[in-house]
Formats: structure tokens, C-alpha cells, sequence
């Protein structure tokens, strides 16, 4: 529908209802062909309540990498077609949007507790890509800082500061930190747009590790100026400077197979595409009336702020009439792997919080199929590991059943006939031929899609070292898929007993050591060695099929240790292994990331005492403290902090109190004069020493 209630605006809408048809019925065929296998394999066929059970969780696991299967193949096609006619790409080529005029849009950076030196040098390094386009003027930049920590945003502050300073006049940079911090990201962004939204017709919207190509955002504007009927336009970035064998594994293996899985989903959902949250363009009229998130009002997990809520977004905004786009031919957008197995788990926590709240929008009235769909999808994100675990222990219980008790001829009571027991290794053969089939034709897909492109087959190594990555990408990918599924599983059960989420900022730079390594995964390795130990007992050849998941689980540790290791990402490097093409020949956006100086260089000194003893950091930070009334309270409590500041140090302060004397100009002024008259054997006079050292005063 368009906004203005009518027809879609390039009568994508038909399209868009046959390809989803299609996919559904090639699902279910595939899947009830895989169900008539698993029936066939289970010794009482299907008779029995716990087979039953069997077979249903084995559908529904089945159906959903048969999704995903069919997915790649479409985009698979429509690459080698040449690409969907449909999609803003086509639709919108470069020679039509050159006279398009460009219009007022704020680039925003929500961040918390982020890296402040990889933030501001993505942003640092998208301003100079943009300014390369001549179309600067009409980008203005915002960091947009939830963190609470003074040690962090006061460093924030003070960098943003020096890009400002670095890039002149003509840069449009502001920061500002919220001082009530409500609702995390959304928030964040709606407490921003409240306040500056009506000075701009679009909003870029960027995570922390996020950087842009200047061409790709004067594209995405004038994409939306050309079309009034998008609401949203979704880039698909890519990951780039990965360093760690875990991060350079999940880089490859997104260049590799994203194009075909990106190419499907857009294929399949056309005008009611997702928003990833970031990367995207957003026309700010439409989000601002339509796209604000009440908080959740059901039980549990199903209550407070909505957690993942870019989907929900971009349903809010179809529901209302507009068009929701996935572009996969704009290039230029890019985002950042976490470096170990550790911190992607651990972002997984947040997420599968986030997804399993889409349960309270997906029989929600007005919101379209292809969201539905995207609800459900990300819901099995993390749902499908809770259900694996619980198929294998259902296999588990049906084998120590058929193996302990005596055979039941009769196993439904209801029925006159009795059923003979029998195991089919052949059928367990082919069924279990059919899955891996499913699950890595799209990665030997991706391999022809590859070796089909010249350009960047030569870009990412040759067809020999593509192919030599992508196998080393599956054994990473086999050996870590059972580690996931554990760790899902947790995930899954905590957030339906509504355990609360942590919400911190994301490691960038730091590998797992291993003491940490074993502490995570010991659970794990034990359980894998009891399941293991249990199926020997029962039968050596279910010992010998439960190795593929036992093994990895009990290895767990020294995996996770050896891809988070900067030296082995490194070594690959050196190998010509994982390569890709913004390696091989990175665009001057990605250099001026890579080559970004240094934004906070050292002090000795915590950011609050620099904040207090250097004077020109002291009246940059009093010059932006809170105006508040100066009442009787505040003159006590500021009276009690700086006494206690003077007399204990910093460190005697709690991190709370130091942010409240750096946002009360006064105190923070008053602290800078008693230091500097501090006695000679006292605290501060020998963080003055050290400062003075450092060359700071």
C-alpha cells in the first residue's frame, strides 16, 4: 500500500505474493518429505507420543533451514539474471538520481559505553568520504551518548571535540549525552529527534562500528527524494577490518554467502523489508508519527521496553502505508564482527531477548506477511537451539527406551494391530544426507556465484583460496554450531523466566584468555562428556552419531581461545586465507578508518582528573556543564563532594558522584582552583606531577 492508501508504487505487491507462495510451497513439500524420512527411521514409526513429539520438532527445525536453502537459491537466480527489475536499484539507476536535489539529513551515532576511538573514527572517516562528494553541506552529524560512566563520556566529549577541531568549520558535529537515560536505543533516538527532528527530512542511522561511503548516503537520499512513498531504505553492510580468526572467518563467510541470502530476502520481500536498525535511511516525518514503541504490556519477558526494535519499526512504518526497502546493490555500507566467540555470545544474549519479544507482535492486527514472516525467523534465530537440544534428548530418551524396557508391540492402546519395531540405518542415512545437503548447498551456490564474477573472485584471492576458506569457514562453522546451540538454549530459557538483560557496550579489541575460556565453557564440556559417556552405556554406535556435537562441546575452550587470537587472524592474512575485496583494494573510506590518528592520547591521568587538573580540558567541560538552579541542596551536596574530592582523591569518589561534579560547572571549576593550591605532599599536587610529565598542563 502507499502512504496514501492506494495501489504499492511500482506494483511490486503481485510479485511479491507469487514468489512468497512459491517459497511456502517448496518449503512444505521438502519438509513433508523430510517428515515421511524421520517416520520411517523411528523404530515404532510415528505410534507412539514421544515419536510423535519427535517428528513434529524435526519439522519445524527442517522447515526452517529449508527456508533458508530456497532463500539462497532465489537469490542465487536472480543474480545470474542479473538482478530483481524491482528492487530500488534497478528502479532508481545512478545516470536518473544524478539531477535529484539532496535535503537536510542528521547522521546519528547512538552509542553506550562504545570504544570512543573506533566511533569516532568511523564517523570521522564517513565525513571525509561525504565531503569528497561535493554534498557535505547537507549532512550534519550527531553522536548521540547514553553512557553513564564519567570515564567514558567524558573521553567521548573531548573527541568529538578534536574531530571538530581536525575537519574545521565546515563540520557539522554535535554531541550530546541524555541526562535521564530511559528505554536504551530507541530512547536515545527519540529523545534526539523530539528536540532536532523537524530540522531534517531524513535520518541516517549508524551503530558504533558503522562507516559509510559518501556516495552511498547522497545515493540513499536521493533514493527517497525520488520516491516519497519509502519510508525506510535498508543498505546491507558488510564487515570489514577484521583482525581475529573469528572476526576474519565471520567477514568471509558474509561476502561469500551474503550476496546470495541478501539478494533472496530482498527478492522475497521487496516493498516489506526489514530495518537492521543501522545502516539505513529514514524519512523522519513518517518514523516520528508512526514508529513510537509503547512499552510491552503482557507477562514477563513479554513486558517493558521493546528490546529488538528495528523490526517493529519498520512494521509500524508499512502498517501506516509506507514502503519498507532492502537495496543489496548499494555498496559502501559497513559494520564490524565482534572479535571472539565470547562477545558474539554475548550480544546473542540481548538479541534473543529482543526476538523472543516479537511473539507479542506476530498475530498482531495490520502488520503484513513479510513481517510476520521476519518475526518468525528471528524468533527461530534462537528458538530453533532450544529446539535441538530438546530433539536430541527426545532421540536420547527414544533410543534408552527401545534399549532398557522391554519392546512394546502395542504402543497405541486404541489399536488392534500390533507394530514391529525396526530401526532403518538406511533411511537415517538419506535423511541425514538430505539435511547437510540442504544446509551447505548454498555455500557451494555462493562458490559458483563467485567463480562466475571475475572481478571479485580475483578480489578475494582466486578460486583456490576461496575454496580452501570456504572449507576452513564449514569446520569452523560445524565446530561452533553446537557451542551456539548450548548457549542459545540458556539464552532462551532465562528469557522466559525473565532474567534481566545486561546492556553494555561491545569489546572490540581484546582476546579471550584462557581462564575465561574454560569458565564459559565448562558447563557445556561436562554435560557433552556425561551425554557422550551415557550413549556408549546404551550403544556404541549412537556414541559414534553423538560425536559430531559432543566433540565440539568438549573442545570448546581451546576453539574459542585459538579463534580469538589477533596472531592466528593474522596468520590467515599471511596465508592469502578469508580474503576480501576491501582488503585486497580498500576504498579510501576504509583507509581513513584504518589510518585514523589518535583521538585520546595519553594522559597518566583518569579522564575525570584530567577533567579537573588540565585547564583547558576544565573550562571545555565547565563551558558544557547543565545550567541548574543554584539552590541550598546543591550548594551542600557540592560543598560535601569537592571537600571529600580534595581530601581522598578520585578514587574516593564513586563514579556517580564524579559525573555529578563534572555536570555542575561550578564544582568542577572550584575542584580546579583547590588543586592547583593543593600542599605539596598532598594527592592532587602529585597528579599534577604526573600530568605535567604527560605534557597535558
Amino acid at each position: 500500500m502507499s502512504a496514501a492508501g492506494g495501489v504499492a508504487s511500482c506494483g511490486w505487491y503481485a510479485s511479491a505474493r507469487r514468489r512468497r507462495w512459491l517459497l511456502a510451497a517448496l518449503v512444505a513439500l521438502q519438509t513433508a518429505g523430510a517428515c515421511y524420512a524421520m517416520l520411517g527411521v523411528l523404530p515404532y514409526h510415528g505410534s507412539t507420543g514421544l515419536e510423535r513429539a519427535i517428528v513434529a520438532v524435526a519439522a519445524i527445525l527442517f522447515g526452517w533451514i529449508s527456508a533458508g536453502f530456497w532463500t539462497a537459491l532465489f537469490g542465487f537466480v536472480i543474480r545470474r539474471r542479473g538482478g530483481d527489475p524491482l528492487s530500488p536499484g534497478a528502479r532508481f539507476p545512478d545516470a536518473r538520481l544524478q539531477s535529484v536535489a539532496l535535503a537536510p539529513t542528521a547522521i546519528v551515532f547512538p552509542i553506550y559505553h562504545e570504544d570512543v576511538q573506533r566511533t569516532l573514527a568511523g564517523l570521522r572517516a564517513t565525513w571525509r568520504d561525504a565531503e569528497r562528494t561535493g554534498q557535505i553541506g547537507h549532512f550534519t552529524f550527531f553522536v548521540l551518548s547514553d553512557s553513564r560512566n564519567p570515564a567514558i563520556w567524558l573521553r567521548e566529549r573531548e573527541a568529538c571535540q578534536r574531530v571538530r577541531d581536525e575537519l574545521g568549520a565546515q563540520c557539522r558535529l554535535y554531541y550530546r549525552r541524555r541526562a535521564i537515560n530511559l528505554n536504551r536505543k530507541t530512547g536515545n533516538v527519540a529523545d534526539f529527534l523530539r528536540r532536532w527532528g523537524r530540522h531534517f527530512r531524513y535520518m541516517i542511522v549508524m551503530d558504533a562500528d558503522s562507516v559509510m561511503q559518501g556516495a552511498a548516503l547522497v545515493r540513499m537520499v536521493r533514493v527517497m527524494q525520488s520516491d516519497p512513498v519509502i519510508g525506510i531504505l535498508q543498505s546491507a553492510p558488510t564487515l570489514i577490518n577484521a583482525v581475529s580468526a573469528h572476526a576474519r572467518i565471520q567477514q568471509f563467510a558474509t561476502r561469500l554467502y551474503g550476496p546470495l541470502f541478501t539478494d533472496g530476502l530482498a527478492t522475497l520481500q521487496l516493498g516489506e523489508a526489514v530495518f537492521w536498525g543501522h545502516n539505513a535511511i529514514i524519512r523522519v516525518d513518517a518514523f516520528m508519527r508512526h514508529c513510537g514503541l509503547r512499552h510491552l504490556r503482557g507477562w514477563g519477558f513479554l513486558r517493558g521496553a521493546v528490546l529488538s526494535h528495528d523490526f517493529v519499526e519498520a512494521a509500524c512504518i508499512r502498517r501506516a502505508g509506507y514502503e519498507v526497502w532492502l537495496d543489496p546493490s548499494l555498496e559502501g555500507s559497513y559494520e564490524e564482527s565482534p572479535p571472539t566467540l565470547v562477545d558474539e555470545l554475548e550480544r546473542d544474549r540481548r538479541w534473543a531477548h529482543g526476538n523472543l519479544q516479537h511473539l507479542y507482535f506476530l498475530f498482531r492486527r495490520g502488520v503484513a506477511g513479510a513481517h510476520r514472516m521476519a518475526f518468525a525467523n528471528g524468533i527461530m534465530a534462537y528458538l530453533a537451539s532450544a529446539l535441538w537440544f530438546a530433539y536430541l534428548v527426545m532421540i536420547t530418551f527414544e533410543l534408552a527406551q527401545f534399549t532398557l524396557r522391554p519392546i512394546e508391540y502395542f504402543p497405541n492402546p486404541n489399536s488392534p494391530f500390533p507394530v514391529w519395531p525396526e530401526w532403518q540405518p538406511q533411511w537415517a542415512i538419506n535423511l541425514a544426507a538430505g539435511t547437510v545437503f540442504v544446509l551447505f548447498a548454498p555455500k557451494l551456490l555462493a562458490l559458483v556465484d563467485v567463480a562466475c564474477d571475475p572481478p571479485r573472485r580475483v578480489a578475494m584471492g582466486g578460486l583456490l583460496r576461496i575454496t580452501l576458506g570456504m572449507l576452513l569457514e564449514m569446520l569452523v562453522s560445524i565446530l561452533l554450531s553446537p557451542i551456539r546451540m548450548l548457549s542459545h538454549t540458556r539464552y532462551v530459557l532465562v528469557t522466559l523466566l525473565n532474567i534481566s538483560v545486561r546492556w553494555a557496550g561491545q569489546n572490540r579489541t581484546d582476546e579471550t584468555g584462557w581462564l575465561h575460556a574454560f569458565i564459559h565453557h565448562a558447563p557445556g564440556a561436562l554435560l557433552a562428556l556425561g551425554w557422550a559417556g551415557f550413549a556408549y552405556w546404551l550403544q556404541p554406535l549412537f556414541f559414534y552419531w553423538s560425536l559430531p556435537i559432543a566433540v565440539p562441546l568438549v573442545l570448546a575452550a581451546p576453539v574459542s581461545v585459538w579463534l580469538s587470537r589477533f596472531g592466528s587472524g593474522r596468520a590467515l592474512r599471511r596465508a592469502r586465507l578469508l580474503l576480501i575485496a576491501d582488503e585486497t583494494d580498500p576504498p579510501a573510506v576504509v583507509q581513513d578508518l584504518q589510518a585514523a590518528p589518535a583521538l585520546a592520547p595519553s594522559t597518566g591521568l583518569s579522564a575525570f582528573e584530567a577533567a579537573v587538573i588540565d585547564p583547558q580540558r576544565n573550562r571545555f567541560h565547565v563551558a558544557l556543564a547543565h545550567p541548574r538552579r543554584d539552590t541550598t541542596m546543591r550548594q551542600q551536596r557540592r560543598q560535601m563532594l569537592v571537600e571529600r574530592a580534595l581530601a581522598d582523591g578520585a578514587s574516593a569518589l564513586s563514579a556517580a558522584e564524579q559525573a555529578w561534579l563534572v555536570d555542575d560547572g561550578r564544582a568542577l571549576a572550584e575542584l580546579h582552583d583547590a588543586v592547583w593550591r593543593a600542599p605539596h605532599d598532598s594527592r592532587w599536587h602529585a597528579r599534577v606531577e604526573t600530568a605535567s610529565r604527560a605534557g597535558v598542563v
